[in-house]
């Protein structure tokens, strides 16, 4: 028997709490952790800075009166340019801080590629590779100072975007990986063929389904990114387009051991009412993983 379900966890993004500028209403901290609860999660990523307290002692009494541990925390870091490099990696270390403190083993780390959301895309030049290769390599040393791994997110809108920026991280760098199914087909990638690439060096997954047609307007550049998140992009598990159970059933067959996250991207314009939205989403999201591998 499979032990999927009991490494599965929610994120606050799933409850449309995003950092980005003007991204939409945010729901109060503690009824996002109550429904986490509710819906019957027991681990939860940080979500953005601030959202949750960053004192460890105090994040770690909050989590654990919802029943929750934090198993990690989305940190975007702007790295291709050297102006900036400085500020993002004093952000880093005191995430890092924060993520070790309450339990955490990985940062999940956003290589950003300007500070205004995931509508425009970059294509680095290769001087600003070296650039994101070095400071990359120092995010990883801090991170492990604090016994964390550093776990690379593929985005939408990130400096680190499409299935040729894996396959250069995978040739010129040791980082490991977050693998977000819908990232990457986003991004234009066979999920479970990226998961087979990068066979060993996944310690951090995302979970959330896709809608395949819309995703070809986003990357036609028909449909900005936020707007289709508006539009409802991302899916429950199993509603979409994405062969979730083939790129779950490929990391366990390598050996994955660590958590799947549900973290279905969300824009909310007012407070959702009780037992629909978010709440309903992920109860889908669990029935199907229970479906595929309980």
């Amino acid at each position: 028997m499979s032990d999927v379900m009991s490494r599965v966890a929610g994120a606050p993004i799933t409850w449309g709490v995003d950092g980005s500028p003007g991204w939409g209403h945010l729901m109060d901290v503690n009824r996002v952790l109550a429904e986490m609860q509710e819906v019957g999660l027991h681990a939860t990523e940080l979500g953005p800075d601030g959202y949750l307290p960053t004192d460890p002692e105090e994040l770690r009494e909050m989590l654990e009166s919802y029943g929750l541990v934090l198993v990690g925390g989305f940190v975007p870091a702007l790295l291709y340019r050297e102006d900036a490099a400085d500020a993002q990696l004093d952000y880093v270390a005191r995430a890092a801080r924060t993520l070790a403190g309450c339990g955490s083993e990985v940062i999940v780390l956003g290589p950003s590629s300007h500070f205004d959301g995931y509508d425009n895309s970059v294509e680095m030049t290769e001087e600003e590779w070296s650039i994101f290769l070095a400071n990359l390599q120092k995010v990883i040393d801090i991170a492990a100072a604090e016994g964390l791994a550093t776990s690379l997110h593929q985005h939408w809108g990130m400096a680190i975007e499409r299935p040729h920026h894996i396959d250069r991280l995978l040739a010129d760098s040791d980082v490991e990986f977050c693998l977000d199914t819908g990232h990457l087909f986003l991004g234009g990638a066979d999920t479970v063929a990226v998961a087979k690439a990068a066979k060993g060096r996944v310690s951090h997954v995302h979970l959330k389904d896709v809608d395949g047609e819309m995703a070809e307007r986003v990357r036609s550049g028909d449909l900005p990114f936020r707007q289709s998140v508006i539009d409802g992009i991302f899916k429950p598990l199993g509603e979409g387009d994405v062969d979730i159970a083939g790129f779950v059933g490929e990391l366990e067959a390598s050996g994955y051991d660590g958590w799947y996250v549900l973290e279905q991207d969300l824009v909310l314009d007012e407070e959702p009412g009780e037992g629909v939205g978010p709440s309903a989403d992920s109860r889908t999201s669990l029935e199907y993983l229970r479906g595929a591998f309980a």
